[in-house]
Parts: C-alpha cells; structure tokens; sequence
C-alpha cells in the first residue's frame, strides 16, 4: 500500500560537515595528548684516527678453543683443563725465549659451536695471569 503516490522515495544521504567536525576534534585532541619524547641512548662521540698505521704490532697470544673445549696457545695444543692450569701456560707464552715477560693481548679464537664455559675459562686464565687487554677474533658472514 503506497499512500504517497507521485512521490518518489528519497534517497538517505550522509551529511559530511558534523563528520568532518567530530573528525577534526579527534585530532586535535590527540595531536595536544600526545607526547613526544625524544628516547635517547647514551650520548657519544666516537674518536677519529688520524694516525697512520703502527709499525710495530703488539706483543700477542692466541688462544684458540675448539667446539670439545681443547684449547691451543699460539697453534699450540695445551693440555689444560681449567682456568688455573691454563693461566700458567698464559704466562709461559708471555716470556719470550731469554727475556723478560711482556704485557701481551690476549685474542681468543673460538669456535663457535663452543662451550660457554671454554670461552670463560681463558677470560678467567688471562685474569689471573693479569693480562687486562683481551679481544675476541671474529669473522664476517658470508651470507648477505
């Protein structure tokens, strides 16, 4: 039953101006709520090296640690099985042939299917040995 004859059913349409209004209200609101805080890291200035490179190398050990936990001092297998035992052999290697012991660096070259414990074992050697300068040798991946 249509009681509206000649007359044509309006189409609903949405007025855009109250949306656009609610919509600009929003994001004032969050533009004031929202605060930007700047996350900051420690603040550093990295040195430059301007000088050439040295001639002469430090005095080094190389300590290798295989994936079973043996260890090698200078391509040296060494039969040391704890940190104390291993400090000696640390400081034998520091005594160069007929001279006075020497402050060397310590690069440790370890597997990388090692023990953790191996790794912190040589750490603890060099400390008693009181060698204070200690670097880890790495290699880059192949994969890129």
């Amino acid at each position: 039953m249509n009681f509206r004859k000649g007359r044509g059913r309006e189409d609903p349409e949405i007025n855009l101006i109250p949306f656009i209004d609610v919509l600009l209200v929003i994001l004032i609101f969050l533009m004031v709520t929202t605060s930007y805080s700047k996350f900051t890291a420690l603040q550093i200035t990295l040195p430059t090296a301007d000088a050439e490179k040295a001639l002469d190398r430090p005095f080094e050990i190389n300590v290798a640690v295989d994936a079973q936990g043996r260890y090698a001092i200078n391509n040296q297998p060494v039969a040391a099985a704890d940190a104390f035992a291993l400090a000696e052999e640390l400081r034998i290697a520091a005594r160069p042939k007929g001279g006075p012991a020497k402050e060397p660096v310590v690069i440790i070259n370890a597997d990388a299917s090692a023990a953790h414990q191996s790794v912190i074992n040589v750490l603890e050697a060099a400390r008693q040995s009181g060698f204070d300068r200690v670097t880890f040798a790495a290699q880059t991946s192949a994969k890129k």
